[in-house]
C-alpha cells in the first residue's frame, strides 16, 4: 500500500483534521503493535505497509509484556499528547482497520494468533465465538 493511500484511509476513518494527525496516530499504533508481533507475521505485515510505517512496525516501541486490548488503548493514549482513552480507542480503530485491510484475511489470522484475546475488535474484525 502506498503512503498517500494509507494515510488517506486512516485520515478518513479517524476523521482527522490533518494528515499530520493521521500520521501521528499511525506511528504510535504501529509502534505499539510491532512490539507484540514477531517473526514472519511481523515481516509479512511490514511488507504490505508503506516503507516508513514498515520501519516503525519493525523497530517498535518497547513493551515489557503483551498488553491486553484495554491496556493497548491506554498505552496509545500515553504516547499521544492530549489523548484520552476514548480518543486513543478511536485512533487505534482507525489505524488498525486500515492495517487489517492491507493485511488481508490470511495474514490477519496469523496476526490475531500472536495477540491477546480481544484484538479482533480493535482491528474491526470480530471473530466468531
Amino acid at each position: 500500500m502506498r503512503w498517500e493511500a494509507f494515510l488517506k484511509e486512516v485520515g478518513e476513518r479517524g476523521e482527522y483534521r490533518s494528515e499530520d494527525e493521521a500520521e501521528r496516530a499511525a506511528r504510535v499504533v504501529l509502534g505499539l503493535l510491532g512490539a507484540h508481533l514477531v517473526g514472519e507475521v511481523r515481516s509479512e505485515l511490514a511488507a504490505r505497509l508503506p516503507e516508513t510505517f514498515a520501519l516503525v512496525l519493525l523497530n517498535p516501541l518497547q513493551a515489557k509484556e503483551p498488553l491486553d486490548p484495554q491496556r493497548f488503548v491506554r498505552a496509545t493514549a500515553a504516547w499521544i499528547d492530549g489523548a484520552t482513552d476514548a480518543t486513543a480507542a478511536w485512533d487505534v480503530g482507525a489505524v488498525l482497520s486500515v492495517v487489517a485491510d492491507a493485511a488481508g484475511e490470511d495474514l490477519m489470522e496469523g496476526i490475531l494468533l500472536q495477540l491477546p484475546v480481544g484484538y479482533d475488535l480493535l482491528f474491526g474484525r470480530p471473530q466468531p465465538l
